[in-house]
């Protein structure tokens, strides 16, 4: 607490600072920007929170809402810091979490420390369309997780992503972006230690390799529009971008890759399994009209964790999932959204297949900078009663 108390000092300072040098960029939602006088250096510092009230309950055999719940919290509180150092083909990005939800995880992995650290990395243009980026930062896995948490079209992320992404990991990625003809073309390369973020650990079992390619037919989005929920720019003329995402870890040890509980036996042993995952996605504006369409299907050669002498010390959370919203931004700014989830884990795994349907309600005041959304979910699993859930969050980017 008391480093990221001194941390927002620091930063406090220097914001005043800039702003009384005439420095700083004073358009909301644009950062603090700063650079130095021989154009070497750049810093563009910003920093967003948002407040969640979240309500749910059960539908009992009556068809009543019983067992309901209530909760305040504050759901992510970052800064964000990134530029150039030296040249303008060296960029970085530095982002560090305070809420709680932001930091959680602590473990002997991480020698009890807090997980502060979300994205620590440096991006070299070092010939052309390629840049190599090196550091800790998320994986080039589907596209609902590399869309920024502040970018989202709905309260939080769908249950696809929470169950088979690939998320932040430490290693190094090659990417290359090209045009054939007006089609733009992505291709990336990863290479990571495969345990997640924040992870002071020695490597524990392989390394996870990544592959993706992305083509934009109609070229380039407004604003990037392809990595960012809702029509807050207007397209006008059609725009998609489609996505093919493969990922093999080798010798996973947490449940979900780099996520999830690290499997081990009585010993304290690690159990591994070797991982794939498959994402297809898709993105697609015009005027008001956006829709986003996520399949997943991740699978491995140990779906239960087995030590040597065949006790079960837990499962790998295999399946696959389907996700698709729509949504329709008015020229009022307000925006009405609806999501479909399919969850189907492996059989093998012990858990329940699960569908979800969610409605959102959002007003864009400075688009994503400035926003309240709030939606509404109803969830069906097997064998369980029906839950639902009402979410209302306000989100302020600077």
């Amino acid at each position: 607490m008391n480093k990221s108390l001194a941390l927002l000092a620091i930063i406090t300072l220097a914001s005043f600072t800039a702003f009384s040098q005439g420095t700083a960029n004073k358009t909301f939602g644009k950062g603090i920007s700063l650079m130095s006088q021989d154009s070497t250096f750049s810093l563009k510092f910003g920093a967003r929170f948002q407040s969640l009230f979240l309500a749910d309950g059960v539908i009992n055999d009556d068809g009543q809402i019983s067992d309901g719940s209530s909760t305040f919290l504050i759901r992510r509180s970052r800064f964000k810091f990134d530029g150039h150092a030296y040249s303008p083909k060296l960029k970085y990005k530095l982002e560090i979490g305070l809420s709680n939800r932001d930091i959680s995880g602590a473990s002997a992995q991480t020698r009890g420390a807090d997980r502060m650290i979300l994205d620590a990395v440096i991006k070299y243009n070092f010939y052309k369309g390629f840049t190599l980026w090196a550091g800790q930062t998320k994986l080039p896995g589907n596209r609902e997780r590399v869309i920024s948490s502040g970018n989202l079209q709905f309260v939080d992320r769908s249950l696809v992503n929470s169950k088979y992404n690939i998320d932040r990991d430490m290693g190094v990625q090659l990417r290359h972006k090209h045009k054939v003809g007006k089609m733009i073309v992505k291709e990336i390369f990863s290479v990571s230690q495969g345990e997640g973020r924040n992870v002071t650990a020695a490597n524990l079992g392989g390394l996870d390799y990544t592959s993706r390619i992305e083509l934009l037919p109609f070229g380039a989005f407004t604003s990037k529009g392809d990595y960012i929920g809702s029509a807050v720019k207007r397209e006008e003329s059609p725009k998609l971008a489609i996505g093919l995402t493969y990922d093999y870890h080798d010798r996973a040890v947490r449940q979900r890759g780099q996520q999830g509980s690290y499997l081990q036996d009585d010993n304290g042993d690690y159990i591994t399994s070797n991982l794939e995952t498959f994402f297809l996605d898709m993105m697609f504006k015009y005027k008001g009209i956006s829709a986003m369409v996520e399949y997943a299907d991740k699978n491995g050669d140990n779906v239960i964790a087995l030590d040597n002498e065949g006790i079960s010390h837990g499962y790998y959370y295999t399946g696959t999932g389907l996700n698709a919203q729509l949504g329709y931004m008015f020229k009022s700014n307000w925006e009405v959204a609806g999501r479909m989830t399919t969850i189907t884990p492996q059989q093998a795994t012990g858990q329940n297949n699960i569908d979800q349907y969610t409605l959102g309600v959002s007003k864009f005041i400075v688009g994503h900078k400035l926003k309240v959304q709030s939606d509404f979910s109803f969830t069906q699993e097997k064998n369980k009663n029906d839950v639902v859930m009402m979410r209302l969050q306000f989100d302020l980017h600077f």
